[in-house]
Formats: structure tokens, C-alpha cells, sequence
């Protein structure tokens, strides 16, 4: 079965405002949009992390412009979107991590939500935006830990500071859509995505992070919570779902400026120590075991109901679970072998695109 294909025709030469551009999703989707042939600026601060993958797939050489800067730094978002002059812009810059917040949780609201409302403000000072994409997270939703996965029409919640912060910047979003933005032909909408996985991930506190430096530094992985289950996907799906709805805000409008979740079938909301056993599976020498500490509270059950971008978008998942593992190892090997990170990182992009739905 064949899947919409993301509309290079479309994306060539349109002006793209990319915040979070030096993180691990900004960064592949910087690179897909170059791919494409976009003109992207970046607004983000320098890579949390090193080694990071802006930098090892060298993610910003073809980049129109790259701003350095806090996204909690109104007046420089502001100038730098107006230098920019885009027609469409995704909102990727944030504190991405629950442990994180617990630890900062002034820190991630700031970012996160008086972040989300620097972004709009300067939206609303831009006058060639025509799309908005805001990305929030899966833990959005208030969690009930129940079996059902989660439509986009589910109260908004969170237990922890990270996943209230999205919550309300869902309500945000919301807010300056229906007050100011839908007014001004500007079609704007959300995007809820599950676990992402893939190669270039060094943030902490990940399971599949956390498990390459274990192996390269031969150590055990150490495993917090091994029944919680994830919707765990490549990052590839979620993005490509970012792309089809920005190319249907544009076009088609009001019709568009809605919630979607872009999460992976029903089968690949996994355990993390179904996630777990295949890894070391896949790495002769390695293994696990459970952190015997007290726990901070993290969901436990949470699954996503895509079926509205099934059916409106006509997007689905490509890879299956099993493939985003390999293909994540696989990058991962390749960098450790010291090969062209970005040719690489490119090549798994255009084999993304030639998949055919579920392989």
C-alpha cells in the first residue's frame, strides 16, 4: 500500500521558519526540508548535548540562516522572523524532558508556554505566514492510564511540569488560532507525536540514548519503569506528518486547523522492556538491569488514535517497530565507523520516502 508522499513540487523554494532547528527532530527536519529544496532559517539555542546531530550530520550547511537565540528572548524571535519574512513556520523549540522538568519546572513552563506565546506574537507581526505548525507531545493529554489510546478531542492534562506545559501551550496555540490568527488567513494547527526514536538522539534520560553510551562505554543499561508502554516510532513518521499537514494548512486552509496526532499502529505501543530485549538482542554483550531507586511518577499506559490523519491526511506509518530499531542502530554504527553522517543521514530520508506503508 502506498502512502501520500510528501510534495517536493510544494516545498521548493518555500520560505520555512524552523524553531528548534539544533535539536534531534529539528535537526532531521531541517535537513528533509533542505532536501526538498526549502529555504529554512533556524531560531534555537546551541545543541544541548554533545556530540549532537545539528552538528555530526552537519545539519545547517545548507541552511538560508541560523539564529542562535532564546526562544523565550521575545523581541530577537521577533526580528528574526521578520528578517525571515516566511510563508510557513513549525515550532519545534522546547524543554523536551519529564525528569528535566521536575528538576526545572519554572525553567520548562517559561519555555514551553511563554515560548509558544513569543512564537504567535511574532507570527501575528509577520505578514507572509500562511501555516503554523505547533509540535506539543502525546503527553498532552490528561493520562487516565487506561487502555484506550487518545484522540485529538481528549481533555488536556499532565501530572508532571513537562506534560502540563504542553497542555497549555495546546490551549495557546488554541487561543491565538480562534482570537487572532484565523482572522488574518494565517491557518494554524498542532501536532501530538508518540516516542520518537532514530539516530542522533544524545539527550539524557532516553531509553535508546541511554542505551548507546551504555554499550559504548561497555556498560549495563540501567531501566527505570520496564512495563510502561510508549507509542515508539522513528522520527522520520512523525515529521513526515508534520510536512503533509503544513502542505494542507497551506492549501487547503481553515479546514486543517485542527489537534492531530501522528503516533504508530496500535502493535508498535510496546513495553519498554519489549524495547529492551531486542536491543540487547541486537548487541552481542550487552544487558540491563533495574534501577532499584525510588522513581519519579512518569505515565505509565499511553497510546495515540491517528485515525483522523489516516483519514483526512492520508498519512500513516511506513516503518514498523522492529525497522525503526534497526535502522536507529544502524545510524548509530555508522557514525560510530566514521562515515558522512549527513550523506547518511539523507540516504535513510530518501529510503524513508520509497517505503511502502508498515515495512
Amino acid at each position: 500500500m502506498e502512502g501520500v508522499e510528501v510534495t517536493q513540487d510544494f516545498w521548493c523554494s518555500k520560505r520555512v521558519f524552523l524553531t528548534g532547528h539544533t535539536g534531534f527532530k529539528g535537526g532531521w527536519l531541517s535537513l528533509w526540508l533542505q532536501d526538498l529544496g526549502a529555504e529554512v532559517h533556524g531560531y534555537a539555542l546551541n545543541p544541548s548535548t554533545e556530540p549532537n546531530l545539528f552538528t555530526v550530520a552537519n545539519a545547517g550547511m545548507g541552511m538560508a540562516s541560523s539564529t542562535i537565540a532564546d526562544i523565550r528572548d521575545a523581541s530577537a524571535l521577533a526580528e528574526a522572523m521578520q528578517i525571515a519574512q516566511p510563508d510557513i513556520v513549525f515550532h519545534l523549540a522546547a524543554q523536551p524532558l519529564v525528569r528535566h522538568s521536575y528538576a526545572e519546572p519554572a525553567e520548562t513552563y517559561a519555555i514551553n508556554v511563554m515560548g509558544t506565546v513569543n512564537l504567535f506574537e511574532a507570527v501575528r507581526k509577520t505578514s507572509t505566514v500562511r501555516a503554523v505548525v505547533n509540535v506539543t507531545t502525546d503527553k498532552c493529554y490528561e493520562n487516565r492510564e487506561w487502555v484506550w489510546p487518545y484522540r485529538e478531542n481528549e481533555p488536556m492534562g499532565g501530572h508532571d511540569p513537562y506534560s502540563s506545559s504542553k497542555g497549555c501551550a495546546e490551549l495557546v496555540t488554541a487561543a491565538y488560532r480562534r482570537s487572532f490568527l484565523q482572522q488574518s488567513g494565517v491557518a494554524v494547527a498542532s501536532a501530538r507525536a508518540g516516542n520518537v526514536i532514530g539516530g542522533g538522539d544524545w539527550a539524557p534520560d532516553r531509553l535508546i540514548p541511554d542505551f548507546l553510551r551504555a554499550i559504548d562505554a561497555g556498560q549495563s543499561l540501567v531501566v527505570r519503569c520496564p512495563n510502561a508502554i510508549r507509542p515508539w516510532q522513528h522520527v522520520l513518521e512523525p515529521l513526515s506528518g508534520y510536512l503533509t499537514l503544513a502542505e494542507r494548512l497551506f492549501i487547503g486552509g481553515s479546514i486543517f486547523t485542527e489537534a492531530w496526532n501522528f503516533g504508530p499502529a496500535d502493535e508498535d505501543a510496546r513495553t519498554v522492556s519489549w524495547i529492551v530485549e531486542r536491543l540487547v538482542a541486537a548487541a552481542p554483550g550487552a544487558s540491563w538491569r533495574l534501577d532499584q531507586n525510588p522513581q519519579l511518577h512518569e505515565a505509565n499506559y499511553l497510546k495515540l488514535d491517528s485515525s483522523k490523519a489516516r483519514a483526512q491526511l492520508g498519512w500513516q506509518a511506513r516503518w514498523k517497530l522492529q525497522a525503526a530499531l534497526e535502522r536507529t542502530l544502524e545510524w548509530h554504527g555508522c557514525w560510530r565507523g566514521g562515515e558522512d553522517m549527513h550523506q547518511y543521514t539523507l540516504a535513510q530520508i530518501a529510503v524513508y520516502q520509497t517505503t511502502t506503508l508498515a515495512a
